[in-house]
């Protein structure tokens, strides 16, 4: 639990900062911290094999005798309680502190949900409009370009609504992905990859890079999440780190999740077996930029938290962080065969993508069942939220080059067990 590493008065201390300054509190009431948001339940009862559950016990111990990866959390859950949750290993080479459900990892790319969600909320109080374009709350996005074959650009024709930045059909991409493609190429010539500007300047350098396609005609896995970053400051009026805070993280009870975090948590991070420092960056180190697309760091019993609200319909221990029908909003497809056919990366057969969460559309063709919603990270973190079995999973990891194979494994390992 979280209060034997703050204690009651440093624990009553983080909660009121966190709420300092707050004038748009969503809502009075707020999750207890120091209550752990991971309620055990017996595997055999909500429908899962225990035995093959420890397939997936076994394979993770085997990985971590092998040296593939320093350590893992595995968290499995139905119904609201957790059939499974265990760490594997250490925190990082060299160190002898087990993972534990509160050792800090980054969890990159699934920082793109709690921004997603965080916009939403500036939706439901009439200060974001999703249908609107982009240049509305960023004016430098009314003039952009659309890169061509032979080098050259033209002019858009399509506006870039902000829809298409939460689901990634906005047309920008990550350039680092194909760094010696020709657009890869003027992306980081043009400053893709800069960390030294707040992110309303960053996303007046993105404005000037072309498009890889018009808008609302690709999916691209891009620096969409980042704009939108700057989209919600601007809406919200605040930096972003601080709504996410006021409206998502302090009202979860969330104490560990941040863009970066304080020194005094070192003990806590975890780190690769095989480290790259231009991919894990040091948690305690902070930059002007705020990544909205992978900035976050969490724990496990942090970001169940979330995980459990979204399967709450938006509502977790009475505190409402979204209203259902805006949930849902979120969890209907903004992709087409042509857009999805017509860009890079996306998630795979009988997908689709929302507002911040990928889809399952087919279960014939993937083992979360249909509407299951998700997200992952390039180091591979993940999570996902089943409603159809009630099933959600939690997993942490630091392993960039293993990422798609323990997506893989994670199916596996829970859908295989599942047997009721």
């Amino acid at each position: 639990m979280k209060s034997r590493y703050l204690g009651a008065a440093g624990l009553a201390l983080a909660t009121a900062l966190a709420f300092a300054g707050a004038a748009e509190a969503r809502s009075p009431k707020t999750v207890d911290p120091a209550v752990s948001s991971i309620v055990k339940g017996d595997a055999a009862a909500l429908g899962f094999d225990p035995a093959k559950l420890d397939v997936a016990r076994q394979g993770l111990k085997a990985d971590v005798a092998s040296g593939k990866i320093a350590g893992a959390y595995l968290l499995v859950g139905r119904k609201g309680k957790v059939a499974f949750e265990e760490g594997f290993g250490v925190q990082g080479p060299g160190q002898t502190a087990p993972v534990t459900n509160e050792t800090i990892f980054r969890v990159f790319s699934m920082t793109k949900p709690i921004v997603s969600v965080t916009a939403m909320t500036l939706v439901e109080e009439g200060k974001l409009d999703i249908d609107a374009p982009v240049s509305k709350y960023l004016p430098e996005y009314a003039n952009l370009v659309v890169w061509q074959n032979d080098g050259t650009t033209v002019p858009a024709t399509k506006p870039m609504l902000v829809r298409h930045l939460m689901s990634h059909t906005s047309g920008l991409i990550y350039g680092f992905v194909q760094p010696g493609s020709p657009i890869g190429k003027a992306w980081a010539a043009g400053g893709e990859n800069r960390n030294d500007l707040p992110n309303r300047e960053y996303a007046k350098v993105i404005a000037k890079l072309p498009l890889k396609a018009e808008p609302g005609t690709a999916w691209n896995y891009s620096r969409s999440t980042d704009v939108l970053g700057a989209v919600v400051e601007v809406a919200g009026g605040k930096p972003l780190d601080v709504l996410i805070r006021e409206r998502i993280t302090a009202p979860l009870g969330m104490t560990d999740t941040a863009f970066y975090q304080p020194e005094a948590k070192r003990a806590r991070f975890a780190e690769p077996a095989k480290g790259d420092p231009m991919v894990y960056y040091d948690y305690a180190k902070p930059t002007p930029f705020l990544s909205g697309g992978g900035g976050l760091s969490s724990t496990t019993e942090d970001y169940l938290r979330f995980v459990l609200m979204l399967a709450g319909d938006g509502e977790y221990k009475g505190v409402r962080i979204l209203k259902k029908e805006t949930l849902m909003r979120m969890r209907q497809d903004e992709t087409t065969p042509e857009i999805r056919q017509a860009g890079m990366f996306f998630p795979g057969r009988g997908m689709g993508f929302g507002l911040g969460f990928s889809l399952v559309l087919d279960d014939t063709v993937q083992r979360p069942g249909n509407g299951t919603f998700s997200w992952w990270g390039i180091a591979g973190t993940e999570f996902w939220v089943d409603p159809k079995n009630e099933v959600f999973m939690v997993f942490m990891v630091q392993a960039r080059e293993a990422a798609s194979e323990y997506q893989r494994k994670n199916r596996t390992w829970i859908y295989d067990a599942l047997v009721k």
